[in-house]
């Protein structure tokens, strides 16, 4: 079964840089799979923050992310990267990444129900944006 693990989160100050990695274990390919970042802050719905399909060079991106996060894969290393800029504490949740077969869109981002078709889902990395 394909597995995700998620790496890279920490405590930053707001205005910091953090990377985010998502690594697939037990031999599988990424290829033909639509990858996405989801965030869940207490308290709160977990959102969508960016996603790609493996097959195709467009990404896309939650309003809260567009023009300071970067989504990007590294298909040699079977690995899928979320280049997060100029952190603000409302960036503060735990980031997940998704593998399914979905065909990402900016609609795949921006609307909630998508994420029941990402059937494998990281263990979380918790990001905190601090003073």
């Amino acid at each position: 079964q394909l597995q995700l693990v998620e790496s890279g989160g920490g405590v930053v100050q707001p205005g910091g840089s953090l990377r985010l990695s998502c690594a697939v274990t037990s031999g599988f390919s990424l290829d033909h799979y639509g990858i996405a970042w989801f965030r869940q802050a207490p308290g709160k719905e977990r959102e969508a923050v960016s996603c790609l399909t493996t097959s195709s060079p467009d990404t896309y991106y939650a309003a809260s992310a567009k023009g300071r996060f970067t989504i990007s894969r590294d298909k040699a290393n079977n690995t899928v990267y979320l280049q997060m800029d100029n952190l603000k504490p409302e960036d503060t949740a735990t980031y997940y990444c998704a593998a399914g077969a979905v065909q990402c869109s900016q609609t795949v981002v921006d609307t909630p129900g998508w994420q029941a078709w990402y059937t494998y889902w990281g263990q979380g990395t918790q990001v905190t944006v601090s003073s």
